[in-house]
């Protein structure tokens, strides 16, 4: 028994086909706005580019750039097939192509899928990129003078600024690197050769964050040096002063941005998709519609559409077959080489008459 059996009428079919037409069209303008998101998210990633790790957070955009112009691809093509499938001459050049381009646009509605999965699931591998590439772009953020790292330290205060955070998880990642270049200190200064033999690497720390950290809705001048040396501010408490710097780390903030803007993508990808199989159903069933009118002189005929020929459990058990007498021949192949191998290695005896 077929699957979504469905008898159509002329009128039932015209119909179809130019509901058809009509959402395929819909379908190429929804492929236009996945392209430009995938663009828009590409544009955002490679702003920040110094700050991440590796490149597996493109994955998503670049996924999404190839969607959308297949999807450009696949239902303007098929918009063309709705429409000449209103006139019986122009359809016949397609019917041969209907069935592989049905394929097609079954792995193309699976890739489809997919792409909505890696929207929701990318976070893991965000988090873990953001949190290398924020170490070391903080540990460069002195390196003004270094060609290749002068952009540092303006990519990190923007940042810290635009997000409102403050180092990779919080302000006091600033106090185990040393942000402040070689040149502004004065090393003939008592204080700062007993700070850098005070470490064990040779470097200036101090308990100070750069002024982007700073908070400017603090009723009070920021304090950024001496952070945790209530002595050496009036009426403070670093424990309890929170307005003064970004408490908020700048991964967090990173991850929450993109990750909020992947999943409200991934969520208009899993709409497009749903689009997509019900265009991909539809077209199927107009397919089989009009390769099953008994008379092609008469128009006017019913003729009975279907999604599949079988029910879903025949077809499983046909394919199953299929693969089955595949692996039989593949088998019956390398049996018969193995014995022509051996037969042709045989050396025939010798015998020799004295």
């Amino acid at each position: 028994m077929a699957l979504l059996k469905v008898k159509f009428n002329q009128k039932k079919r015209v119909k179809l086909a130019q509901g058809l037409w009509l959402m395929n069209w819909f379908s190429v303008f929804a492929g236009i706005i996945v392209f430009s998101m995938g663009l828009f998210l590409k544009i955002e990633l490679r702003k920040r580019s110094e700050v991440m790790d590796n490149s597996e957070s493109h994955l998503v955009p670049n996924s999404l750039i190839l969607m959308g112009i297949l999807s450009c691809a696949f239902n303007a093509l098929a918009g063309k097939i709705c429409y000449d499938s209103l006139d019986p001459t122009k359809f016949a050049k397609w019917k041969p192509l209907l069935k592989p381009y049905l394929v097609l646009c079954f792995f193309f509605n699976f890739f489809i899928f997919f792409i909505a999965l890696i929207c929701f699931l990318m976070r893991g591998s965000l988090e873990t990129t953001l949190a290398y590439g924020l170490k070391n772009g903080m540990k460069f953020y002195r390196d003004t003078d270094t060609p290749g790292r002068c952009f540092m330290k303006k990519t990190i205060d923007m940042l810290q600024i635009e997000f409102r955070c403050c180092g990779n998880n919080g302000f006091r990642d600033w106090f185990e690197i040393q942000w402040i270049s070689n040149r502004y200190l004065d090393f003939g200064s008592k204080e700062v050769k007993d700070r850098i033999k005070s470490n064990v690497d040779g470097k200036y720390l101090v308990d100070g964050v750069p002024f982007s950290c700073c908070n400017p809705s603090s009723p009070r001048p920021c304090i950024q040096y001496q952070v945790t040396n209530n002595s050496a501010h009036y009426s403070y408490d670093y424990q309890t002063e929170e307005l003064n710097l970004w408490n908020r780390g700048c991964r967090e903030a990173l991850l929450l941005y993109y990750s909020s803007m992947m999943s409200s993508m991934g969520g208009v990808v899993l709409f497009i998709w749903l689009f997509e199989v019900s265009v991909m159903v539809g077209l199927r069933l107009l397919q089989t519609a009009l390769e099953s009118i008994a008379n092609p002189e008469d128009p006017e005929c019913e003729s009975e559409g279907w999604l599949l020929e079988q029910s879903l459990t025949d077809t499983f058990k046909s394919a199953l077959e299929s693969l089955k007498k595949i692996g039989k021949f593949n088998q019956v192949d390398a049996g018969a080489e193995g014995a022509e191998g051996e037969e042709g290695g045989k050396t025939p005896a010798i015998t020799t008459v004295s």
